[in-house]
């Protein structure tokens, strides 16, 4: 009788955690368990815990559904992993089956390469506003810091640190500004930058109610620009991109990209005309599609 109501009791827990959630963490995997275990590091050293990790999962074999169930008994948050078969790359599909999973009135996109610093969870939340999407950036590393990042790195958040990294290979540059920029710096930085904000697949967040109303990812789109163009359409309904790229920050792990192919990118970036043009807000193939 006593393990029943511990049972009963943990249970309540668990589900009064997950949905008071503030925020629900998004990002896609696919075969590349090295670089997803170091993403979860990252996460397991946020400043915030009042998350949610949902690994949107676009056909990965077994041993990645392995490594998540490890790490789903590890971490002090629940992680969520929705899997999809592995039909070629159909990211935008998956992302539209994570934000239907999620449990969180707000969502913080990224990808399954890049670690956020500690305080990636708590500046999306602290910039968050109504009738704005967030739009940060990354710091992209070079091949052989990529592999050379361990959980002590992530832990003491050396990968975050411009000396740790120039003493590794990193070379000097403007953009080193990235990792450094806090307070004042960072804000004049994010005013002044001539990016304009944009729905960035590695560092954005939104409301779900917004994505809900333009139908989430256009699955028309596999690689190139679909991230863009939810945020085009988010621009159509009213929704204002906000700049945090030198404030919300993660460093984008190397890897090859052989699904980019000419053709897709003529294709999404006709879509994206269109949809410039014709101040389209709802993909007719979205979230609804699943």
């Amino acid at each position: 009788m006593q393990c029943l109501i511990f049972y009963f009791f943990t249970k309540l827990v668990i589900l009064r955690q997950i949905y008071s959630m503030k925020a629900s963490v998004i990002f896609s995997t696919y075969n590349s368990e090295e670089w997803l275990e170091k993403v979860i590091w990252g996460y397991s050293e946020q400043t915030t815990k009042d998350f949610e990790v949902i690994i949107a999962d676009d056909g990965s074999k077994e041993s990645t559904k392995i490594l998540i169930e490890k790490y789903q008994k590890l971490v002090d948050f629940p992680i969520v992993h929705v899997w999809q078969e592995d039909n070629g790359f159909q990211k935008s599909q998956i992302l539209n089956k994570a934000i239907m999973a999620s449990h969180a009135d707000y969502l913080i996109f990224s990808d399954g390469d890049c670690i956020p610093r500690k305080d990636f969870v708590e500046t999306h939340l602290k910039f968050r506003e109504e009738g704005r999407f967030l739009s940060g950036g990354y710091f992209m590393l070079p091949m052989n810091i990529s592999k050379l990042i361990s959980k002590d790195d992530v832990k003491s958040q050396n990968c975050f640190s411009v000396n740790w990294l120039l003493k590794n290979g990193l070379k000097k540059s403007f953009k080193n500004n990235k990792l450094t920029a806090k307070g004042l710096k960072a804000k004049i930085l994010n005013f002044f930058t001539p990016t304009k904000p944009s729905w960035n697949g590695h560092n954005a967040s939104g409301w779900k109610k917004d994505l809900v109303k333009i139908n989430g990812y256009n699955q028309e789109m596999q690689y190139g620009g679909q991230d863009r163009e939810l945020g085009e359409r988010l621009g159509n309904l009213g929704v204002k991109g906000k700049q945090i790229r030198y404030s919300a920050i993660c460093v984008h792990l190397d890897h090859a990209r052989g699904y980019v192919n000419p053709e897709t990118w003529a294709k999404n970036n006709a879509i994206r005309k269109n949809t410039r043009d014709n101040k389209i807000v709802w993909t007719k193939i979205g979230i609804d599609s699943n």
